[in-house]
């Protein structure tokens, strides 16, 4: 017998942001009775919102999972979504992964085998000292598979130099690939390139209109401080410095687009390495993709 057909089935919905993942995935969970689970780094955080463009509008598991001063590394993120799904599967819905960090869904869809590194809280201290670039060159340096799969991200790159440094094992030879646990089904939208940016900007736009700011004030007001990992997300590191006076409200704005703009285009060379991304169109392509893989 097809071990894969006994496995239970898994639909994924990955893209880059603002590409209409989250509404389709939403229109995929009301069609086939299913329920969402989060795939972002950045919904995980409690009342970071606004910047993190959560869709509060249609249920997700594993958004508001912790505090903007606590962390949540690939691992913790693993066990959480592995047993959301099994709740979800448990239910006799259909469970749907959705979001855009590459690294949250491959450690599903692959069942990468994450070492139980805990946080090296010295060495994180003295790793955050350091810049962005001077950070990944030393990753590069000891382990330059894993500086390509970081996505430029600074705490990725610590926890990469914290697991390498500290286990003495690589980070890209210790996150190895276990045996499959779902019949996986992955979709991503495609959209024109001039549309997405087009989308983005509306997207920061909307956020300010909506109380971008006002959100960035209260997290200081509740000692949630620039430096967190968390407050140094795209959107809000930029509103934090035009607060303290470092720049503009007007030059942090077009920064935020920059910055998204920017990881879009790293979201896209991340999900266009995998072809088993089923690449579509339109909504209808995708009921079309899902309604084969459930009659399987």
């Amino acid at each position: 017998m097809d071990m894969l057909k006994i496995r239970p089935k898994l639909l994924v919905i990955v893209g880059p942001t603002a590409s209409g993942k989250t509404e389709l995935a939403v229109a995929l969970a009301q069609k086939f009775n299913g329920e969402l689970i989060a795939a972002d780094s950045r919904t995980v955080y409690k009342g970071m919102d606004i910047g993190t463009g959560k869709d509060k509008s249609f249920p997700h598991r594993l958004v508001d999972v912790v505090k903007p001063d606590q962390t949540l590394n690939l691992a913790d993120y693993k066990t959480k979504a592995l047993a959301a799904i099994r709740a979800v599967i448990k239910k006799g819905k259909l469970p749907i992964l959705v979001g855009g960090t590459g690294l949250y869904v491959w450690a599903i869809v692959d069942n990468l085998l994450i070492p139980k590194v805990p946080p090296q809280s010295k060495m994180r201290e003295e790793l955050e000292k350091k810049t962005t670039p001077e950070l990944l060159k030393l990753l590069v340096s000891i382990d330059p598979a894993a500086a390509k799969v970081t996505g430029g991200n600074k705490r990725r790159i610590i926890r990469a130099l914290e697991v390498t440094m500290f286990s003495g094992k690589k980070f890209s030879n210790a996150t190895k690939k276990g045996k499959p646990l779902f019949d996986c089904l992955q979709i991503a939208l495609m959209v024109p390139r001039e549309e997405l940016v087009a989308r983005i900007n509306k997207r920061v736009d909307g956020m300010m209109k909506d109380g971008f700011m006002n959100e960035v004030m209260e997290l200081r007001k509740k000692l949630y401080p620039p430096e967190l990992p968390a407050m140094s997300g795209i959107g809000y590191a930029e509103l934090n410095a035009a607060l303290d006076g470092k720049q503009s409200l007007p030059d942090a704005v077009e920064r935020i687009k920059a910055r998204t703009r920017q990881y879009a285009r790293r979201q896209m060379t991340w999900f266009k390495r995998d072809s088993r991304i089923h690449w579509v169109s339109s909504h209808e392509d995708a009921f079309k993709l899902l309604s084969s893989f459930v009659q399987k």
